[in-house]
C-alpha cells in the first residue's frame, strides 16, 4: 500500500463512517483521522467555556483558542483538547445538539483545515467527515460518500449514544444533514468521482471491503 494514498470518506452522521473508516485503515496499515471529533472538541471547549454556540461571532472570536490534538491510530482513536482527554466527553447529546452550530461558522472551519491538512500530510492516511473530498483532500485517490436509511441511521447513532428514543434520534439527524447540507461554509456534498455506497444493506465487514477494493484498484491504476 502507497505510503502517500488519501482515502477521503464523507457522509451524514450514522452511515457508518466512523467504523468503516478505522477498518479500511487497520485492513490496509494506515493511518486514521476523524474530523468530526475535532468538530465536536472545539464543540466541547467552547461549552466548557460558557460561549453561546449560537452566537456565532461570540465563536468565531475565540475560534484559534483552544489547543487540540487528534491522535491517528485506528485500533486506538484519542482526542485531546488543552491536554484534557475528550474522548468520551464530545458524544454527550449537549455536544451532539450544539455541534453543527459551531461547525458552521467560517473561523472554526478555517481553523480546523489547516490542523486537518497539517496531520494529513503527505498521506497515508484514511479521512473521514463531510467535507474531505470537497475542500480538505479534493485531490484525494479514493472518494467515497457513505449514505443510510434514516431508520437505520438512526439506531445506530442511538446505540452509539446510549439512547433508546429511536424517533428523537432520527429528527436530529435529519436536522443535522439540513444544516449540514445548507451552510454557506464547506456544506456536506457528495463531489463527481466519488463512490457512492448505501450501506443500509451491508454489514460492516463488507463496506470495508468494498472500499478496501477502491483502494486497491487505485492503486493499480497509479503509474
Amino acid at each position: 500500500m502507497s505510503s502517500s494514498v488519501v482515502v477521503a470518506i464523507d457522509g451524514p452522521s450514522g452511515s457508518g463512517k466512523s467504523s468503516t473508516s478505522r477498518g479500511v485503515a487497520a485492513a490496509l496499515g494506515l493511518r486514521y483521522l476523524d474530523t468530526g471529533a475535532m468538530f465536536r472538541a472545539i464543540t466541547w471547549w467552547m461549552l466548557e467555556h460558557g460561549v453561546d454556540v449560537s452566537d456565532a461571532r461570540a465563536v468565531a472570536k475565540l475560534a484559534g483558542q483552544p489547543s487540540l490534538e487528534s491522535g491517528t491510530d485506528p485500533l486506538s482513536p484519542s482526542i485531546a483538547i488543552d491536554g484534557r482527554d475528550a474522548l468520551a466527553a464530545i458524544r454527550t447529546p449537549k455536544v451532539t445538539a450544539a455541534v453543527s452550530q459551531v461547525s458552521a461558522v467560517p473561523e472554526v472551519r478555517a481553523r480546523m483545515l489547516e490542523l486537518q491538512r497539517s496531520i494529513i500530510g503527505s498521506g497515508g492516511i484514511v479521512v473521514e467527515g463531510r467535507d474531505i473530498g470537497s475542500v480538505v483532500v479534493p485531490e484525494a485517490q479514493v472518494k467515497v460518500f457513505l449514505t443510510a436509511d434514516p431508520s437505520a441511521r438512526a439506531v445506530r447513532r442511538a446505540a452509539e449514544e446510549g439512547g433508546s428514543d429511536h424517533a428523537a434520534t432520527q429528527e436530529s439527524l435529519l436536522e443535522r444533514d439540513r444544516i449540514d447540507s445548507t451552510r454557506q461554509a464547506s456544506p456536506l456534498i457528495m463531489v463527481e468521482g466519488a463512490r457512492h455506497i448505501d450501506t443500509t444493506a451491508y454489514t460492516l465487514d463488507q463496506v470495508i471491503d468494498l472500499i478496501i477494493d477502491l483502494v486497491r484498484a487505485s492503486e493499480d491504476e497509479s503509474p
